[in-house]
């Protein structure tokens, strides 16, 4: 009884009534804040509306969007791909993961921006260098929440499963794996969210191009409608992708309800 009224509670529309109103008490605050601030400082959403539709209307927007759009989602990608083998692997074999964690965890704790004078010199001001500094922002949460999802494994079900006759393989697959999901989605999450912050720094440090570029632009002449608007985009994409990632856990952890 009280699982169906915790579900009743969070039901998708109670939660999307909830944040449209807490989004109109945003819009709220902000317009009162413009009224009482300077708008050289704060504009109004009325102002930075039409900000957006002049940055859409002449193709700057479009253009750096989709600009950052590639650097963010080729370097997030390449983390996946590298990330996951790697933290199934290290879970899975427990002395290669304990020899080598603490390098990932070294790495884990040092800035990225650290790296990028290193990253220019090597790999100079394209692509390249961007997607290699949203990699190193994405790649770690990942390999960490991956490596400690297969090492949270539930020994009784592990036991259980050996104790049929089930193969290491076979429980590997059935049993390890499906509990290792939740960790390795919110390593996504992380990752994706670290990916999108370095996005933005590659292309303040690397080639000034994409929405960084014009976040600088901007910030530098004081438009802050204009800036106001690269802010927002940002923060849109950082909810587009966080809430596709959510969804994907909800599908793949439906079969623990």
């Amino acid at each position: 009884m009280a699982r169906r009224s915790e579900q009743a509670l969070a039901s998708p529309w109670l939660v999307a009534a909830m944040r449209l109103g807490v989004l109109a008490l945003l819009l709220l605050l902000w317009a009162l804040a413009a009224d009482n601030v300077s708008r050289n400082i704060i504009p109004s959403p009325l102002e930075t509306l039409e900000a957006a539709e002049r940055l859409w209307a002449d193709g700057r927007l479009p253009g750096a969007l989709g600009t950052s759009l590639v650097t963010y989602l080729g370097g997030f990608a390449l983390a996946v791909v590298f990330a996951l083998p790697l933290g199934i692997v290290m879970g899975a074999f427990g002395l290669l993961g304990r020899t080598i964690e603490i390098y990932v965890y070294a790495l884990a704790a040092t800035p990225r921006v650290a790296f990028i004078p290193l990253i220019i010199l090597t790999l100079g001001l394209g692509i390249e260098a961007k997607l290699f500094v949203v990699f190193l922002g994405a790649v770690m949460p990942i390999i960490i929440n991956t490596y400690a999802g297969v090492r949270q494994a539930d020994p009784d079900l592990v036991e259980m499963a050996r104790s049929v006759g089930a193969s290491r393989g076979r429980t590997f697959r059935a049993i390890v794996l499906p509990g290792a999901v939740p960790y390795v989605l919110a390593g996504l999450r992380i990752g994706a969210t670290i990916g999108l912050i370095n996005t933005v720094v590659a292309e303040l440090y690397t080639a000034v191009t994409g929405l960084g570029g014009l976040l600088a632009l901007y910030g530098n002449t004081f438009r802050m409608a204009e800036y106001f608007v690269i802010v927002l985009t940002l923060a849109a994409i950082g909810v587009v992708v966080t809430e596709l990632l959510r969804l994907l856990e909800l599908r793949l952890t439906r079969w623990s309800n």
